[in-house]
């Protein structure tokens, strides 16, 4: 006799299309930001490498890929291509390569600011089209979104976060 697995309840449901919402909010923020800011030669992999140095200022390349989860190779090569476009600054601690930390340049820095000002106008035009009782939701929301991303966060990366 075969026995079948019981239906997912609602909540496993809820946490599935909550799941598949954010990845498709994350995928349609990207195509966005090239349509507001199709002057932006940078690669998302770039921004979001640009990103996480402006959260976590003087991280090591090690650091950077646990955080983007990303191969050192990767990271390797995203470096050396932002430090030659001069977005970034390596600061040796020693003869050690693995001691290496990572800066912002003020053109980084501005880079940083572009993009956060473009997912903002993102944002803001999508909000404007919501009708105000979803706007009010959403920012009523906000700070359970916050403890959301915390614990990702913590998740992600247990002894940092």
């Amino acid at each position: 006799m075969t026995t079948l697995a019981s239906p997912p309840d609602a909540h496993s449901r809820d946490e599935a299309e909550l799941a598949d919402v954010i990845a498709r909010l994350r995928r349609a923020m990207r195509r966005a930001a090239r349509v507001t800011d199709p002057g932006n030669s940078l690669s998302v992999a770039q921004l979001e490498l640009l990103s996480c140095l402006a959260e976590n200022p003087g991280a090591r390349p090690s650091r950077i890929a646990r955080l983007l989860r990303l191969a050192p190779n990767s990271v390797t090569t995203l470096v050396n291509g932002l430090r030659k476009q001069d977005l970034i600054t390596r600061a040796d601690g020693s003869d050690d390569r693995r001691t290496v930390s990572l800066t912002l340049t003020p053109a980084g820095e501005r880079a940083v600011r572009q993009w956060r000002t473009t997912n903002t106008a993102i944002l803001r035009g999508a909000l404007n089209e919501l009708h105000p009782a979803w706007r009010h939701l959403l920012t009523a929301a906000l700070p359970a979104l916050s403890e959301l991303v915390h614990a990702i966060d913590t998740l992600a990366e247990p002894s940092e976060a």
